[in-house]
């Protein structure tokens, strides 16, 4: 009898979800972000997010000629790096319904499960 008990409990006990996602394409992730949020509201779900990180912006300064003579004129490249996060406090019988969000080409998402915390 004990064990089931043990059992029943570890299935309504709440999870910490985190969904990190990544894109060069603002308003892509954005959506996503928009409609993760919409479908956890629904299902009456704690959700804390989405957190903006910081842009990465990375550079690139070149020269435009390609043999090294003639004036000297330079090429700036950039390439921006887009990150969100968002916390969802469930089961884990409900995971699969929060990743079940329809997914654009070109994000990244990464899921991470951390059982036992307090919240």
């Amino acid at each position: 009898m004990e064990e089931i008990k043990s059992t029943s409990t570890i299935d309504k006990a709440k999870h910490h979800i985190r969904v990190t996602l990544c894109s060069r394409k603002i308003k892509s992730i954005e959506r996503i972000c928009k409609n993760i949020i919409k479908d956890n509201n629904q299902k009456d779900l704690l959700i804390k997010g989405p957190l903006r990180i910081p842009t990465k912006i990375l550079t690139v300064t070149t020269r435009k000629s390609p043999c090294g003579e003639g004036t000297n004129t330079w090429d700036k490249f950039e390439n921006r790096i887009y990150k969100r996060v968002i916390d969802v406090i469930s089961s884990k019988n409900t995971l699969k319904q929060i990743t079940s969000v329809s997914i654009e080409p070109g994000v990244e998402i990464e899921v991470t499960i951390i059982e036992g915390r307090k919240t």
